[in-house]
């Protein structure tokens, strides 16, 4: 294969796209002086593409300089924008606005000329359309998330989407709309749509297939969709537009051959025609990433099988991704992109050189070969990219794709295209009703007989890589089949053969991991035998409960101590109690949460694997106590190591349970959330803690943790933390284990600190 231009194209554009994530000191000068030595050269190719990966580099630096500054957190801000994205969900709306202006109201303030993109939420939003212009007050904050092992990564999923800053809207001043939505197809047909009495899938499903409107797809379609590898049929995508496009090349050329039966072949006509035809419909659809990287895909594949002047498939396949990477340099982070082409490249590799398929038997053949060829790569690419695994994917998809792509595409867009004449489009979304409805049962049928599948994090990466060398194992041409047979043995063996890495302790050691829940607390407490939970995190005014993004459902715990009856302490109980198994609730008397908990009073104690726990407060009689002083105080001793957990106890509170405390305490976790009403200097005095982590959100109204109280832990030396800044934060405590804290985002400064071995956690405030 020639190098031809497309590869250094795609090279240069990587470079770029990896250049900007991993910008150091002196990268600009080296790139100054390389492409000095190019041009003294004469180099003009090696030019070029050191040009481009700047350029690219820079955009890309450019969108992660447009964050917001940390010092607009919290205050008032003048947006002006176009709406990108308008989400309605009950009383909230989520949208996304390209920014043209934004000012704050303030004085003395940095400027946020920058940001170009935002998400908000906005509660009892007046009627809000995409392509609108409106003038809205917001507070933001710089994008991030929680920071958990094996979780959604949030602050990720807002970098991919070129997400600058997050936040809400304000009432006042009142939002203004200072311009109409323009024209728009895509609008158009979806008020059509939404006119329509149709049943509320057959809605969902045609605007996600026809219209690549997947954000009308409720939970009960993504959870479906997710169970049995179906996602992709969901959204505009290759599929989609080259069905399309495909349409409309057989249908020129038929008419060119009516009109020019002997020069029919020749004619360039109908592929411009199909080109087109991809373009409008990926514009139909939004032009949202998938469709943007369907259609270049697309118009590349017409090119190369018009056999004009056009490039090998290899050529074609680096030049359609350095066309997509320069159009959304973005998409190198998003996993579809790579799921693509790596879907594209096997097809190339397993269908190069071979005879096109003949008759009807001969595509059907072809359509199962592909499939299951396919099947093994894209699996293994899904467990690498979400560390979840469809079992029923390759069986599903064999029936699926082709019944989607030959029947309910069609007839949904056929549907469209005769909207004029009502009965017949009726009779169009009908059919593909009554299909999708059949669809939608086999998609149940095969979920529940074969689950979605969550292995342990340590055996992602060895199914995942299995999985997809076995998929090119029988992909590649010209091995023997004996050493496929063989191969394929060794890769299945290799994985299964792996002890599980999940960090389940041995005997007499405890794990303990204080998640990043946001303004709430949720600590795990794991031994050999033994797992339970203290608190269960928030549940906001939006009903989301970060306990649910923290493991899969199904889960067992031994005991869930509930502190106090505290939303941010004890919003997680529904699911809990929907999800997962727990065998007993403790709970302070009287805030059981409807829930058949046990009293968690003073001088319970238990022990598990070797590991001590005891109640501290409250006592028996609460009622005289205000709500957070009735806090259960939980006290965990492994040997000489010890763990203290108080709550929101106030400082009365924590001087009445002081004296059965030894001195010399391994890890606190702050009372309260860091909260001047807690750690009181007694306390912090006395127990003098190695550790002391804040369970805290980041950007809080409250100003945990108060400047006192980590000024109080700095005097006598403790390490401080926070799930803020550092994430989740795990520590092994027992004779065997290492004592050090683990953070799920760690944080460069505290390497190589001061005293006791870490930086001090500045107060925010």
């Amino acid at each position: 294969m020639q190098l031809g231009l497309a590869i250094p194209l795609a090279l240069a554009v990587l470079a770029g796209v990896l250049g900007s994530h991993l910008a150091v000191p002196g990268a600009v000068e080296a790139l100054a002086v390389g492409l000095l030595a190019a041009l003294a050269g004469r180099r003009a190719r090696l030019a070029m593409a050191l040009c481009i990966a700047a350029l690219l580099a820079a955009q890309l630096l450019m969108v992660r300089g447009g964050e917001l500054a940390p010092g607009l957190t919290r205050q008032d801000l003048r947006l002006e924008g176009r709406l990108v994205s308008v989400v309605r969900d009950v009383r909230l709306t989520r949208l996304v606005l390209a920014v043209d202006d934004c000012r704050a109201l303030a004085v003395g303030l940095p400027t946020c000329d920058d940001l170009t993109r935002v998400r908000l939420s906005f509660f009892e939003a007046p009627e809000l359309v995409a392509g609108e212009r409106w003038a809205l007050t917001v507070r933001l904050r710089p994008p991030g998330g929680f920071a958990n092992p094996g979780a959604f990564d949030y602050r990720g999923w807002l970098w991919r989407e070129g997400i600058q800053a997050s936040g809400y809207v304000r009432s006042a001043p009142p939002p203004r709309r200072l311009a109409d939505a323009g024209l728009s197809a895509r609008r158009l047909a979806l008020d059509h749509l939404d006119a329509q009495v149709l049943p509320p899938r057959h809605a969902r499903w045609l605007a996600a297939l026809t219209l690549g409107a997947s954000g009308r797809l409720d939970r009960t379609d993504w959870d479906l969709l997710n169970a049995t590898g179906t996602t992709h049929l969901m959204v505009i995508s290759g599929l989609h537009v080259g069905l399309v496009a495909t349409f409309a090349l057989w249908l020129a050329r038929g008419v060119s051959r009516l009109v020019t039966p002997g020069a029919w072949r020749l004619a360039v006509w109908p592929w411009w025609l199909a080109g087109a035809s991809a373009v409008g419909y990926a514009t139909l659809a939004g032009l949202e990433p998938p469709a943007l990287r369907a259609m270049i895909m697309t118009l590349v594949g017409l090119w190369v099988a018009s056999g004009r002047h056009a490039p090998g498939p290899w050529q074609a396949w680096w030049l359609a991704l350095a066309v997509v990477l320069l159009v959304d340099p973005l998409s190198a982070w998003r996993p579809g992109l790579w799921l693509s082409f790596a879907a594209v490249a096997l097809l190339i590799l397993i269908w190069q050189g071979r005879p096109r398929p003949r008759g009807l038997a001969g595509w059907l053949w072809a359509l199962v070969r592909s499939q299951l060829l396919l099947a093994p790569l894209m699996a293994g690419a899904v467990l690498l990219a979400f560390d979840r695994l469809a079992p029923a994917a390759p069986l599903v998809n064999l029936i699926a794709v082709p019944l989607v792509s030959s029947l309910l595409v069609p007839l949904g867009l056929l549907g469209w295209l005769t909207a004029w004449l009502p009965p017949l489009s009726a009779l169009c979304w009908g059919l593909f009703g009554w299909l999708a409805d059949a669809l939608a049962a086999l998609l149940e049928l095969a979920a529940d007989g074969l689950p979605l599948w969550r292995p342990d994090p340590g055996r992602v990466v060895p199914f995942g890589l299995a999985l997809g060398l076995g998929g090119l194992l029988w992909g590649l041409p010209g091995l023997l089949p004996r050493l496929r047979l063989a191969a394929t043995a060794v890769l299945v063996l290799v994985p299964l053969t792996l002890s599980s890495s999940s960090p389940v302790p041995a005997e007499g050691l405890l794990r303990v991991r204080v998640h990043d829940v946001g303004q709430g607390q949720l600590i795990e407490l794991r031994t050999a035998g033994y797992r339970a939970l203290y608190d269960t995190g928030p549940r906001f005014a939006s009903g989301y409960m970060p306990l649910d993004a923290l493991w899969p459902p199904g889960q067992r715990f031994d005991d869930v101590i509930v502190s106090h009856a505290d939303q941010d302490h004890a919003g997680g109980l529904p699911a809990l109690r929907d999800a997962h198994r727990v065998g007993r609730f403790l709970a302070p008397p009287g805030e059981a949460q409807g829930l058949p908990a046990e009293p968690c009073t003073a001088g319970r104690r238990w022990q598990r694997d070797g590991v001590s726990f005891r109640l501290l407060w409250p006592p028996p009689d609460t009622a005289g106590l205000a709500a957070n002083d009735r806090s259960c105080v939980l006290l965990v001793a492994v040997g000489d190591q010890r763990l203290l957990i108080t709550g929101d106890v106030g400082r009365d509170a924590e001087r009445r349970f002081l004296g059965e405390l030894d001195p010399a305490l391994t890890l606190l976790v702050a009372g309260h959330h860091g909260s001047d009403t807690s750690s009181g200097l007694p306390l912090v005095r006395h127990l003098a803690p190695r550790h002391v982590i804040f369970s805290a959100a980041r950007d809080n109204p409250f100003g945990h943790p108060a400047d006192r109280v980590v000024r109080r832990f700095r005097e006598v030396g403790s390490c401080l933390w926070s799930t803020a800044r550092d994430g989740a934060l795990t520590l092994w405590l027992g004779h065997e284990a290492r004592r050090k804290i683990v953070a799920e985002r760690p944080l460069a400064w505290r390497h190589g600190g001061v005293g006791v071995g870490c930086l001090a956690l500045e107060s925010p405030h």
